[in-house]
């Protein structure tokens, strides 16, 4: 997903316009959030936490859309069924 994508709206369950917001920009303002709630203590193992706390939503939210087919999910999200198993392996989701 390109964060300056030209979708800059959604129609929402009232058929109203909504905004709809890069994801980056969630990231950012959740990051920013975590890092004023150390309290002066340092950030340890940052990349990690959030890759993994954003992956394992889209993996799930992929494997639900394409039926829990694994191959379809696969080439929605743009990596190798083997590459999937091994990441759903990692998130214990199965």
């Amino acid at each position: 997903m390109n964060a300056s994508s030209n979708n800059d709206e959604i129609i929402n369950s009232d058929s109203t316009k909504a905004l709809l917001l890069p994801l980056s920009l969630y990231v950012k303002q959740t990051v920013e959030l975590y890092l004023s709630q150390l309290s002066g203590h340092d950030a340890v193992g940052l990349h990690a936490m959030v890759i993994s706390e954003v992956e394992k939503p889209l993996l799930e939210t992929a494997l639900e859309h394409s039926g829990y087919n694994q191959t379809k999910a696969a080439k929605a999200l743009g990596l190798s069924r083997s590459t999937l198993r091994k990441k759903l392996d990692q998130y214990g989701i199965s």
